[in-house]
């Protein structure tokens, strides 16, 4: 029984702030500006960030990398799609417990793509290259989640 109280507090816990969350009218404008070739679904690059977002929080991706309409409002209402905030001082100092895959995907769930060349550094930082726009990016990735980025 206190395992699964722990387990639920925990689960708890990691779930986005409702607060944060958007409406269904801004969940289906985002999802409208993703769906570029207007075929209801994000598959492919429409969905690349969604994704990784997914990723980052405790919840079931699809099997098949595409996200309907549906679910995308469904995660979008529930947070998982929030623009995240970095900490004032990011990238912070410290013990650095992501994954290569891991620091990806936050720097994917912030709309980074083709982030490459991520090597740890003795502060604990993840850094590498990515673009966003058409432009090329130095990225920082740390150990709270916080993705800093330069222009190069």
């Amino acid at each position: 029984m206190r395992v699964a109280l722990a387990v639920a507090i925990v689960l708890t816990a990691l779930r986005p702030p409702v607060a944060l969350a958007l409406t269904e009218m801004e969940c289906a404008d985002l999802f409208r500006k993703a769906d570029v070739n207007k075929d209801e679904v994000l598959a492919g690059a429409e969905a690349t960030r969604y994704l990784a977002a997914m990723r980052i929080w405790p919840v079931t991706l699809p099997g098949d990398d595409k996200i309907t309409y549906a679910a995308f409002v469904e995660h979008c209402r529930n947070g998982i799609f929030r623009e995240a905030v970095n900490d004032p001082d990011a990238p912070l100092k410290g013990a650095n417990s992501f994954t290569e895959a891991q620091a990806r995907d936050r720097a994917e769930a912030r709309g980074f793509v083709a982030v490459s060349g991520l090597k740890k550094d003795d502060a604990g930082i993840w850094r590498g290259t990515a673009l966003m726009d058409g432009k090329e990016f130095a990225v920082a990735i740390d150990y709270k989640g916080n993705v800093v980025s330069k222009p190069r």
